[in-house]
């Protein structure tokens, strides 16, 4: 069996941190993720309030660093909860226990209180930076920017 759940959007609420009674530290936090698709009606896409609890470590480093209205991506699993609620009626809600936390904004974005597209920072408040190309092996650093480079040898062999 496989339930696995990413999600990106951004945070509605400051995370509640807590703790059980044996100590283990537990945050509860909410996401707002838009939907991919616009309503025919309106013309506008529609947002899903997701429900997100963190465990341990995970929940210690959303409380310290996250805030409302910062983009998070979240990865996880989805879990239902059966409870009771104060009339006696026997209700069930959906959560999503996430297993890791990162960052989908820059800290500059988020200092800054520019909350503007996500600029690929996934994992780290800095941003994204691509891989340093090999210093040997056969390639040769492509000119200008472009993305292709000239291999500079070649034996000949079809590599499949």
């Amino acid at each position: 069996m496989l339930n696995r759940i990413i999600l990106m959007g951004r945070l509605t609420r400051d995370p509640e941190l807590r703790h059980t009674q044996t100590g283990t530290a537990v945050a509860s936090f909410s996401l707002a993720v838009d939907r991919d698709f616009k309503d025919r009606t309106t013309g506008e896409k529609s947002t899903d309030f997701i429900d997100v609890v963190a465990w341990r470590q995970t929940a210690e480093f959303v409380s310290r660093f996250f805030t409302k209205g910062r983009m998070a991506v979240v990865e996880g699993r989805l879990q239902l909860r059966d409870w009771t609620d104060r009339d006696g009626n026997k209700r069930r809600s959906a959560e999503v226990v996430a297993d890791n936390v990162y960052f989908g904004d820059s800290k500059r974005d988020a200092e800054g209180g520019g909350y503007g597209a996500p600029s690929g920072g996934y994992g780290a408040p800095g941003g994204y930076a691509p891989p340093a190309a090999p210093a040997s092996g056969g390639y040769s650093a492509p000119a200008g920017g472009d993305q292709f480079a000239e291999l500079t040898e070649d034996d000949g062999e079809l590599p499949f």
